[in-house]
């Protein structure tokens, strides 16, 4: 057994002070140590896109980054993204879009589309697509996902 690390991880706004193992994964750590159990953990290859979230802004599969590597960057989950009971205009559209069914995609979804706005001044239906192609829903077929990311944009 490898010796622990203590590190701080500053997780939406908040530190948190854990002893990891070099080899414990960010979402491991997200998840067990923290609490913050809306980054889902799915294929855990960095394929599907369900644990994605914002590491000093850019979108990260948690799954594939060690925790020691988040020392002293910003990390932004989806708990992150609402403002006290005020939810993010993503996460109101996903829900007013009908963007999820069982949901188990859609915090990575979320936070994929959080970066994508931060980038792209408009976004139309190819574009928007091209970006979500390494997250993967198995329930909505994407349409309404596509709705809910448009019309923030438009909104915006």
């Amino acid at each position: 057994m490898s010796a622990k690390h203590d590190i701080a991880l500053d997780i939406n706004g908040r530190r948190y002070d854990v002893a990891v193992e070099p080899r414990r994964l960010l979402v491991d750590v997200i998840r067990d140590d923290c609490g913050l159990t809306g980054t889902h953990i799915g294929c855990e290859h960095g394929v599907c896109g369900a644990c994605t979230v914002l590491v000093d802004g850019d979108p990260v599969r948690s799954c594939l980054m060690f925790a020691v590597q988040a020392k002293d960057k910003e990390i932004r989950t989806v708990e992150g993204l609402a403002a006290g009971k005020d939810l993010h205009p993503l996460q109101a559209a996903f829900i007013a879009e009908h963007g999820l069914q069982c949901g188990f995609c859609t915090p990575g979804m979320i936070m994929t589309a959080v970066d994508m706005l931060g980038r792209h001044e408009e976004l139309d239906e190819g574009t928007i697509r091209r970006e979500l192609e390494g997250n993967i829903c198995r329930c909505t077929g994407y349409l309404n996902i596509i709705k809910a990311i448009r019309s923030v944009a438009e909104a915006r």
